[in-house]
């Protein structure tokens, strides 16, 4: 099983960026944690992150027939992109939205998210837990296919 987590925006500034909101945890430190639980699920996962929107959007378009699952956490284009969004529908490869704060407690604009339709689920203001949340559901669903 392959999963690819893309990630937006100011998500490299984690661990500085708004403490407050955001934790203190680096990417890095992120990464390192879900790649122990990838090898507990036995599965491969990959990371992208970008602060520009055609690098997200191209590796959307890369995931085709090389991932079974996406994991984005858009950041800001979660509100924006409707780029973003076509790109997830246009490749037919099943995504889960993640967001380490829980949007609907934020500013206005960021309680409408673009790509939730489109996507199989959302999880968010759960922190990091979010993105294990969303390993562990593509492991369970990943498996019923199978069987």
């Amino acid at each position: 099983m392959n999963i690819i987590i893309l990630e937006g925006p100011n998500l490299n500034l984690l661990g500085t960026r708004k403490p407050e909101v955001y934790g203190n945890k680096t990417l890095h430190d992120n990464h390192m944690y879900l790649e122990s639980i990838a090898k507990e699920l036995n599965c491969k996962i990959y990371f992208k992150q970008s602060n520009h929107e055609g690098a997200l959007i191209d590796a959307i378009h890369e995931s085709r027939n090389k991932y079974d699952f996406i994991i984005i956490n858009a950041g800001a284009y979660t509100h924006t992109s409707i780029a973003i969004r076509d790109a997830i529908e246009a490749v037919e490869v099943p995504c889960i939205e993640v967001h380490i704060s829980n949007i609907y407690a934020r500013e206005d604009f960021r309680h409408i998210s673009l790509l939730a339709p489109v996507c199989v689920g959302q999880i968010c203001g759960l922190g990091y837990l979010g993105y294990e949340m969303a390993l562990r559901y593509i492991n369970l669903q990943l498996g019923k296919e199978i069987k």
